[in-house]
């Protein structure tokens, strides 16, 4: 009984991998480098919501850029900021949304940039509805 479950486990196997060719074509050989190089972590970050709610400015998003990079989050891998939601004030007449400029005296492009320039990427929260979420 086990020597025939064995031989059609081998079987299946078999027929599996030459149906997989015959619809995907030969298997390719891909260097090692590519797998040791893609996700080795998930994307790490931090993001104002959870801590911060609608409490968000310029002035707080560069203070956690400044500090990823100086409490070693950076080289440890973390590489985004994200600003989650209340940023914004509403929509111009075009439907674009609009930013804080209270919170955001600079603007979107200056925070960026300060963030970039430590290394880091910006996320911003979004919503394609009328309202935030």
């Amino acid at each position: 009984m086990m020597r025939n479950f064995l031989l059609i486990a081998c079987l299946l196997a078999f027929w599996a991998d030459a149906s997989a060719q015959m619809f995907f074509g030969e298997k390719k050989q891909v260097a090692d480098s590519v797998f040791n190089s893609l996700a080795q972590t998930p994307p790490m970050g931090w993001s104002s919501w959870n801590k911060f709610g609608c409490n968000v400015s310029e002035s707080l998003l560069k203070e956690m850029a400044d500090a990823m990079v100086a409490s070693g989050m950076k080289d440890a891998g973390y590489e985004y900021i994200v600003i989650d939601d209340c940023w914004q004030v509403g929509r111009d007449e075009q439907e674009n949304i609009q930013v804080d400029s209270v919170r955001f005296p600079n603007g979107m492009k200056v925070l960026a940039d300060y963030v970039h320039d430590k290394g880091l990427k910006l996320g911003i929260y979004s919503c394609a509805g009328s309202y935030t979420c």
